[in-house]
């Protein structure tokens, strides 16, 4: 696809930085560079190498506005497989600015949010899985959440979806031929191997689907609220996972006013921590705000640590937070333990399993790295085998998967029913394009322009 303009963005963080870099893509890119660009030698841009750096200023009405590096990347060998050029210059706000207006009064236009990533996406250099794959790359918080993006972004994914798109295909292809040449009795042959084929291919994307929940902690971080009455150790397991004193800890209950989150990163899981003010009835305006957040947190949460004091038992406050526990997924962790081990759990138990509680001092340091793999345990609980690298991270396409697999559980009906194949033929064409919208090959405009506007202008 050829775009008749020209676009421009800055590409780096605006910032004090050694480096800026303003990205042209579009055809007449190598031409507006041009008419900006002095190199010392003389050289032009139009007869540099591709992929080299050339060395020179930027020129505006006579008067340099910087020292830049400049290389030329012709498509299809670039992101947007366009012709495009990049000016490396000095990393300051202003200069950044000045050389994008340059480029701009020289006929380029301002890229839309992720207009770039989408121009690769319609030139066929990636599909939509990876291009969205670009905002978890970007975004990765711990180093098994970029794992996963740059095999989205290889398109690990990808290819799993155009296999099982494949397997569609064929059997589409079957049960057609099949109704238009009847007299060939195909159908009482093929629906044994019809049965067979839709079995698999709903076990591959329950599989995928089964990896969803997996995945969107990997790209969004799980949610951990620490919950428990006041001066129950809450600052002090935060500060423990985060490695520092992120928060203020001492024994005058209600120190924690407000909520306090922080992301960790605990085995290659990002957790995003919220320690929040101890729950219990106060007349201090401020902690009953900070009180009811708490509660509002833990409708939110993905994770609840509730956390119970040793040394004094169960208490009136404990009782009423107990309840939540059994409504998420959760660990009670009995802290303080180094002041007594004798404390009675089999109320605790009526609401949790034993399994999910954890004995500690942090006082001592004792229990956290359990903690830690019981969390790890969590996130991985129910993930296929094999399967840790073709997750699925995005919302969309665990609910195209969804659809997708609706429309087999249709087709194994069906079958199940005896009903004639053309029947079946709709909603494996159903589970078809369900497949094609996750890399885009049926995916409609609409949808195409509201996924890259949510990506950042110059990317």
């Amino acid at each position: 696809m050829m775009f008749e303009d020209t676009i421009a963005a800055i590409s780096t963080p605006v910032g004090a930085a050694g480096i800026g870099i303003i990205r042209i893509s579009g055809s007449n890119s190598v031409f507006l560079g041009e008419k900006i660009f002095r190199n010392p030698q003389g050289k032009k841009l139009a007869g540099a190498k591709n992929h080299n750096l050339l060395y020179g200023h930027i020129i505006e009405s006579g008067k340099v506005l910087d020292e830049v590096l400049v290389s030329v990347m012709r498509g299809p060998h670039s992101f947007t497989a366009e012709d495009v050029v990049e000016i490396n210059c000095h990393g300051g706000v202003i200069a950044v600015r000045k050389v994008l207006e340059a480029v701009i009064k020289v006929g380029a236009r301002p890229a839309e949010p992720g207009e770039f990533s989408k121009r690769a996406f319609l030139n066929g250099r990636i599909d939509l899985a990876q291009a969205e794959s670009v905002i978890d790359l970007i975004n990765a918080k711990t180093e098994k959440s970029l794992k996963v993006a740059v095999a989205q972004l290889d398109g690990i994914l990808s290819r799993e979806v155009e296999k099982m798109s494949g397997e569609l295909l064929q059997l589409i292809a079957h049960i057609e031929a099949g109704i238009d040449f009847p007299e060939h009795d195909i159908e009482e042959m093929s629906r044994a191997q019809i049965k067979q084929e839709a079995q698999q291919l709903d076990q591959k994307l329950h599989n995928l689907i089964d990896s969803a929940e997996t995945g969107r902690v990997f790209r969004e971080g799980l949610r951990t609220v620490i919950i428990g009455k006041p001066n129950v150790g809450k600052s002090s397991l935060l500060n423990a996972l985060v490695r520092e004193k992120r928060a203020i800890v001492t024994d005058v209950p209600g120190t924690t006013r407000d909520v306090i989150e922080e992301v960790v990163n605990i085995k290659g899981i990002p957790l995003v921590l919220i320690d929040t003010a101890g729950i219990r009835e106060t007349e201090d305006v401020v902690e009953k705000i900070g009180v009811e957040k708490s509660r509002e947190m833990l409708t939110r949460a993905d994770l609840i640590l509730f956390m119970i004091d040793a040394s004094t038992g169960l208490t009136v406050e404990d009782l009423e937070i107990l309840p939540y526990t059994a409504e998420k997924n959760s660990i009670v962790i009995i802290n303080k333990t180094d002041l007594t081990n004798d404390m009675d759990t089999s109320v605790v138990e009526k609401h949790i399993s034993r399994s999910n509680i954890l004995e500690m001092s942090l006082l001592h340091g004792q229990g956290l790295a359990e903690l830690e793999q019981r969390i790890e345990n969590m996130v991985y609980a129910g993930l296929a085998s094999g399967s840790e690298d073709v997750m699925v991270t995005n919302v969309r396409h665990k609910n195209a998967l969804e659809r997708a697999a609706c429309s087999l559980k249709e087709v194994l009906g069906a079958l199940e029913a005896n009903l004639p194949t053309d029947c079946m033929a709709i909603d494996l064409k159903a589970a078809w394009e369900s497949l094609g919208e996750i890399t885009g090959e049926t995916v409609s405009e609409d949808l195409v322009d509201q996924i890259f506007s949510q990506f950042c202008i110059g990317k």
